[in-house]
């Protein structure tokens, strides 16, 4: 007997902020369903809670036409029941319980599914003190997360402007993790929380720059995260010790192989 998802995300696929839900699930117990498509393909989804890829005749009379935005060109097609639920009208974007209560971005949409799950310790849910130190580091996560957006996606027609801002985010923000990880086990203490999660997530995908040496090579820049395992040892071992445990490497499947070779 299935049982309904507690909570359903629409998406792009495969999209590492997606994982974070995915792996909070399995340590918390949660049913999470996911929906999508690659990021090509959405043009062809109807956005919804009941997403679906729609056929060509169904998008000639549609009354759902939406101008495409932040990250999409073109029309893309969303009812109405989705733009209430999602304002900002993106992905991805989570239905949350019973009442589909519309959640946006991607570490809300983990919190969302640590509060619904079984462990005490993954959003220090009795203690509201350690709560907040976890949205800290979930704060400094997101901020970093913009600027290396804005980096890989213009990685192969760069400025130096773009480079060097990347560079003093990747520093501010693995100098910080580095000095967590100097006191504690785990970045926000001694528990595996939302923190480490959304920080190896988040992170693998800033590796993906490694993939771009000759372009950037080519264009007088170096792959920032060259010296990793020399200035910031502590960090890069805890992402790829983590990457290993079942509840990640179930989820993100070889997206790291390349790096760990």
């Amino acid at each position: 007997m299935n049982m309904s998802p507690q909570i359903r995300i629409f998406s792009y696929l495969p999209n590492p902020r997606v994982w974070k839900s995915l792996i909070t699930a399995k340590f918390a117990g949660v049913n999470v369903e996911v929906t999508g498509d690659k990021p090509k393909n959405l043009s062809n989804w109807l956005w919804d809670y009941d997403a679906r890829a729609m056929s060509e005749e169904e998008k000639s009379v549609s009354s759902y036409v939406r101008k495409g935005k932040r990250g999409f060109s073109g029309v893309l097609y969303k009812t109405d029941e989705f733009l209430e639920a999602h304002p900002f009208g993106t992905v991805p974007a989570a239905f949350v319980g019973n009442n589909k209560t519309g959640v946006f971005e991607s570490n809300s949409i983990m919190r969302s599914v640590a509060r619904l799950g079984n462990s005490d310790t993954l959003y220090g849910q009795n203690d509201p003190s350690i709560s907040s130190r976890i949205d800290s580091f979930l704060d400094a996560n997101l901020v970093f997360s913009r600027e290396h957006q804005v980096y890989i996606l213009s990685i192969e027609s760069l400025n130096k402007y773009t480079y060097e801002r990347m560079k003093a985010a990747y520093d501010f923000y693995l100098d910080g993790i580095e000095s967590a990880l100097s006191k504690s086990n785990y970045i926000s203490g001694n528990d595996l929380t939302l923190a480490d999660i959304s920080f190896v997530c988040d992170f693998a995908q800033f590796l993906r720059e490694g993939k771009y040496q000759e372009p950037l090579k080519n264009q007088g820049f170096n792959i920032i995260s060259q010296d990793i395992k020399e200035t910031h040892p502590k960090s890069i071992n805890h992402l790829l010790n983590l990457s290993e445990l079942d509840e990640f490497s179930s989820v993100m499947g070889s997206y790291l192989d390349w790096y760990k070779k």
